[in-house]
């Protein structure tokens, strides 16, 4: 059986030098490499301090814990605002932009911030039941003590399925179709899981 190609994010054919520059200097920090995700990230005690990558328009370094980092220089950014909490990169689009002296000071800083232990508490997400399922589950009490039952993460997959549909025959039409699945405790979403 053929296995698939490993994905990577790592482009690193077109940021040779960079890639190469930037694993030297971190070759000089207690960090060990280690291959994640593709590409290689570097650990401190076992626990992930920082990644390197190449991507289209840059070759970037990121932080796991990038948010607890000072960021005296201000170099550091968040890629994603609405998912990313702790991570932060620093992107670099030549080889003359990569100070080793600062890259260092940062690194020995990420380094710092992971033997502190210091780590986001991630926030739990609220289930908001829609009114239509709302009035479902208050109307037929084994289908709400089944809806119970599931996960929260499973009932907010539930509930989205509802929320998401516009108009009053859909939300009806989409009931119909989790209401069996609720019932049988089965998730929305299970058959997709292995």
């Amino acid at each position: 059986m053929d296995e698939k190609p490993k994905r990577t994010w790592d482009k690193s054919s077109k940021w040779p030098e960079e890639m190469h520059l930037l694993k030297a200097i971190i070759a000089k920090t207690p960090l060990v490499e280690t291959t994640k995700w593709g590409g290689p990230v570097y650990t401190h005690n076992g626990k992930n301090v920082l990644g390197v990558g190449g991507f289209t328009n840059y070759v970037a370094l990121w932080f796991f814990k990038g948010v607890f980092l000072k960021d005296e220089a201000g170099v550091l950014v968040n890629a994603n605002e609405e998912n990313t909490k702790g991570l932060r990169q620093w992107r670099f689009s030549s080889m003359d932009r990569i100070d080793e002296k600062l890259l260092l000071y940062y690194i020995n800083e990420a380094i710092a911030v992971e033997e502190q232990g210091l780590a986001i508490t991630p926030t739990k997400k609220e289930t908001v039941i829609p009114e239509y399922l709302q009035q479902q589950l208050d109307a037929d009490n084994s289908l709400k003590t089944a809806f119970e039952g599931f996960t929260p993460f499973k009932q907010r997959e539930f509930c989205d399925y509802i929320a998401e549909a516009k108009q009053d025959k859909t939300k009806q039409a989409r009931f119909e179709k989790i209401q069996p699945m609720i019932l049988e405790g089965r998730g929305l979403n299970d058959r997709y899981r292995k």
